[in-house]
């Protein structure tokens, strides 16, 4: 198998090309396409057979959760609980844009998709393809990076079909990301507005402290 190539404007989504990628996430495929850090490999979180693909394309460990593309934070009560006012004022700041928050996943995630956590990590990409695809699909797409385990994150196409073009059925082309560095990530799964950097990345941990003020 190798994988077909889709060629996507990066601002200004085709909608019935936005339609072949939701029709193939539909069918439970993996697709590879651009987010606002790196390509990232999407599939429908409900659809336990597709999670269980990307763990096998990226041979990553099981106890890892996946993050969730969301097209905005209204989406994000509907798939976490207990979120408080730490959670309101970083999404207001930071979304869309490079910020993971992890937060206690609701109900209605399989425990899989949390790798049995509990927990959820989720994000509003500032990438125009992605919250399109999202958008359609009506549901919250997968989003870990596009790349083999040991091996660098991808920044364009090209790279993603170097690493997994045999791998995946669909690569969606939007040109290069607009970063090259990964997500922040913000644990506020403790509550109570707790919270922790588990990786600092396209957001310095003081613009965090920053906005978590009182």
């Amino acid at each position: 198998m190798t994988a077909e190539i889709l060629r996507i404007h990066p601002d200004e989504p085709e909608p019935e090309l936005i339609a072949l990628v939701v029709r193939s996430l539909s069918a439970g495929h993996v697709v590879a396409l651009p987010t606002d850090t790196f390509y990232g490999l999407a599939v429908d979180p409900i659809n336990l057979h597709a999670v269980d693909r990307i763990y096998e394309v990226k041979s990553r460990a099981r106890h890892k959760p996946l993050s969730l593309l969301i097209g905005e934070t209204a989406q994000a009560y509907g798939l976490a609980r207990e979120i408080d006012s730490a959670f309101d004022r970083l999404a207001e700041r930071f979304w869309p844009g490079p910020l993971t928050i992890i937060v206690k996943a609701g109900t209605r995630l399989p425990l899989r998709v949390t790798a049995n956590t509990g927990n959820v990590a989720l994000r509003v990409p500032e990438n125009a393809i992605a919250r399109a695809v999202v958008d359609l699909l009506g549901l919250p797409i997968t989003a870990t990076s596009a790349n083999l385990r040991g091996m660098p994150e991808c920044t364009d196409a090209a790279s993603v079909s170097e690493q997994l073009g045999n791998l995946v059925p669909l690569i969606v082309d939007g040109g290069p990301t607009a970063r090259s560095t990964p997500t922040t990530i913000v644990d506020l799964s403790g509550g109570g507005n707790s919270w922790m950097i588990l990786r600092e990345g396209a957001i310095p941990t003081h613009e965090i402290a920053l906005a978590l003020q009182h």
